[in-house]
């Protein structure tokens, strides 16, 4: 195919496609191909108009300049090299292949036998070699203009132990919502329209941890059932934004989404996914990596046919090799430099600090991370798991890092579900898992609190269905987790039940108050505050559908008191220090006031003891946070002061009485919070001394603040739209701009 491009030798860095202003320079990574052919497509992409070789081989790096070539000019490369599975290799220049570099791309996967290196269906397997062109089946790569107006943003930098995150899937939360334009819905736009800015600034969260973001397919399967990869959790493309968040082909689109969040006083974070490719295993398509240089971006085993899988997906990337390490590492300067974001949350993150398949704290990927200029300053959240042997890692990470506490969410799902005997395990998790994380200096906010993710029931289903119900996904109800500690408290699903649908309503206030007043991060699951269902569904991984989206027009009047009781526990922990000590707490007297930071009680008001942590049959627990400085300091150097509070929680099916403490400082308690009430809101705002009992009704949480002594706190700002105050009178305006119809409280 005859080119009329200039061709230059150009430059073996910066890899991937970089527009200077006066050219195009190309630049990828192979150490096993033999040669590498840069083919450019018309606009449409479906037209090849040039193949040209790249010229140059410096450092394991093919290169070449196009002093012609502009931005959104459309390209792909095919690589030639040895096919030969056994040993590892799998080139086929008959395959177009995605730039591992690429910023953008234009069009999705359109499966078809040709995306396979070998021949479907031959008995060799993928041992054969498939001669067919797949070229109109990618996706193209395309060369981004990376100016913009930045402007003067800058990022919140919210202090971890002040941080609250909402994990939402852009298309979810924005493809219904009436007060979003229409062709906005599902896009990074529509996430940033000001009903959904208005919605996230009024809801009090300070970040926002978006599911996977970056350039992803749907699996073949999935299609031909009608299905779509609807978490995104098959990523093709480390540095381009998924084509299907974007309301213009421009990835201007989400850095506007950035810069408005942090106007907000919002961070973003990504979910990022470097463990693993959407090629799959041996019998996958050759889409990118596998055809560039299969040997050297995936691990894999003695035989080296095969793949070493710790991510059950069929492939891991092998981090072990330095030019793959630098993808990734390259992946995260570009989403923190050029992007602006403010933070990684990293899927099965033990599998990028394997080192010859061994976890290690040690590894090259920790020690790049905490180097690297870039990285300072930004929040690095670990899913501290993966499938491989020694894979469970919670607790085992560096400091710096925060996980995500899968310890946290079991115990207190169980504990509010009824389960006896935990009562030590449940004191150890809202006082911020210190014999998990306590160690090396670090600090209660690494535990990343929750009680529901996208990978698993939404709250409404916790407490709704016993059983998972994921026969939609065509698995037979095989996939997703049994242990999912729910309980439907009668009926499987939906109830008309009055008594029930009380108790569900009461659980959810519980489970959430102790979510949102534990020491440690709290992250919110999207949804949960207005009774989002999945219909029971807990794997919905490929429900891009009503199971999966947001019904902001059937918010109901239950669902609407439950967000603002939402709305008032945030104010709470954002206004009182108590809530989100920067340190962990240790039971002891560390000020003048002769009170502990944390005082156990037991139901009869006594200070809890050995015996008492280790009763088989206990359900019910109370604790003090003492609002004296003691050890505490802001930022500024003052002395920590804050309100003191107590907590009674009685997992129990039956009423009990609860016996206010008496401590070395004298108290007098008001209720703020019952959730035996339909509100969250304690009824009536009289005072308790030492001494005196509480009838804490069948699984409820009650929270009490010390009104003996009015002391000179240092006070956070409040909540500024939509929150609760203090003395329980609500702001003006409502839930969210969406709930204007008949369903509207106001």
């Amino acid at each position: 195919m005859a080119s009329q491009w200039k061709v230059w030798p150009g430059r073996p860095n910066p890899l991937g496609a970089t527009w200077d202003g006066e050219g195009v320079n190309f630049a990828i990574f192979s150490a096993h191909a033999e040669k590498i052919e840069l083919c450019l497509f018309d606009r449409s992409g479906n037209q090849e108009e040039a193949r040209i070789v790249l010229p140059e081989y410096t450092d394991e790096v093919w290169h070449v300049y196009l002093p012609d070539a502009r931005p959104n000019l459309l390209y792909g490369y095919r690589v030639y090299g040895p096919f030969d599975p056994s040993n590892g290799h799998r080139f086929n220049p008959n395959k177009l292949l995605i730039d591992p570099y690429a910023k953008a791309l234009q069009g999705r996967l359109r499966w078809a036998d040709g995306v396979f290196g070998y021949r479907l269906g031959s008995p060799r397997e993928d041992l054969s070699f498939d001669r067919r062109d797949n070229s109109r089946n990618i996706p193209k790569c395309r060369v981004v203009e990376p100016a913009f107006t930045w402007g003067e943003d800058r990022r919140p930098q919210t202090a971890w132990e002040e941080t609250i995150i909402i994990e939402l899937q852009v298309r979810g939360v924005t493809i219904k919502h009436p007060d979003v334009e229409p062709l906005h819905r599902g896009t990074f736009a529509g996430l940033v329209s000001p009903a959904m800015i208005d919605y996230l600034v009024g809801l009090g969260i300070t970040a926002v941890e978006l599911l996977p973001i970056h350039a992803s397919i749907d699996d073949r399967h999935l299609l031909e059932r009608r299905l779509l990869n609807y978490w995104g959790y098959n990523t093709i493309g480390f540095f381009a934004p998924d084509p299907r968040f974007l309301s213009t082909p421009s990835i201007a689109g989400f850095k506007t989404a950035v810069k408005r969040l942090h106007d907000a006083g919002i961070e973003v974070i990504l979910d990022v996914v470097y463990n693993h490719t959407g090629e799959g295993n041996h019998l996958g398509p050759t889409l990118s990596f596998r055809g560039i240089d299969n040997a050297s971006y995936y691990r894999l085993q003695a035989d080296r046919r095969f793949y070493y899988d710790v991510t059950g997906t069929g492939n891991t990337m092998n981090l072990d090799h330095p030019r793959v390490l630098q993808l990734v590492m390259d992946s995260l300067r570009y989403w923190a430099l050029e992007m602006h974001v403010d933070g990684f949350r990293f899927d099965l993150c033990p599998s990028l600090a394997r080192e010859n398949g061994d976890y290690s704290q040690g590894s090259a990927f920790f020690d790049a991370i905490r180097q690297d200029p870039a990285m300072a300053g930004l929040k690095l959240i670990a899913e501290p798991w993966d499938l491989g042997p020694y894979g469970y890692q919670l607790g085992n990470f560096p400091p710096g890092w925060a996980e995500w506490n899968g310890q946290y969410r079991d115990i207190v799902r169980r504990f509010w579900r009824g389960d006896k005997g935990l009562v030590a395990d449940i004191a150890s998790r809202v006082a911020g898992s210190s014999d998990i994380f306590g160690y090396r200096g670090r600090r209660p906010w690494a535990s990343i609190n929750f009680i529901t993710v996208h990978d698993g029931f939404t709250l409404q289903d916790l407490v709704s269905y016993s059983q998972k119900h994921n026969e939609p996904n065509g698995e037979d109800n095989r996939d997703g987790t049994d242990a999912n500690y729910s309980c439907n408290y009668g009926v499987e699903g939906a109830s008309d039940d009055p008594q029930i649908i009380a108790l569900r309503e009461r659980q959810k206030r519980n489970l959430l108050a102790t979510l949102l007043l534990s020491l440690g991060v709290p992250m919110l699951l999207a949804g949960d505050e207005i009774g989002r269902t999945q219909r029971g569904n807990n794997n919905a991984y490929c429900q891009d559908n009503e199971i999966s989206w947001f019904d902001w027009q059937q918010i109901g009047p239950a669902d609407e008191e439950l967000a603002w009781f939402v709305r008032y526990l945030i104010h709470l922990r954002r206004r009182h220090r108590v809530f989100s000590r920067p340190r962990f707490l240790r039971g002891e007297v560390l000020s003048e006031a002769g009170v502990k930071d944390i005082t156990w009680i037991t139901p009869l008001g006594k200070e809890a003891t050995t015996e008492d942590w280790k009763n088989p049959a206990g359900l019910a627990l109370g604790y003090v946070l003492s609002g004296a400085a003691g050890e505490f300091f802001t930022p500024g150097g003052q002395r920590d002061i804050d309100e003191s509070f107590l907590v009674m929680m009685n997992a129990h099916s039956e009423e009990l009485d609860f016996r206010f403490p008496i401590l070395a400082s004298p108290m007098s308690w008001e209720a703020l919070v019952d959730t035996a009430e339909p509100t969250g809101r304690a009824a009536a705002a009289r005072r308790y001394e030492a001494g005196e009992i509480y009838r804490l009704q069948a699984h409820s949480f009650a929270l009490f603040i010390d009104r003996a002594t009015w002391p000179t706190a240092h006070r956070r700002a409040t909540v500024a739209t939509g929150a609760l105050l203090l003395d329980g009178e609500r702001e003006r305006g409502s839930l969210t701009a969406a709930v204007r119809d008949k369903n509207s409280l106001h």
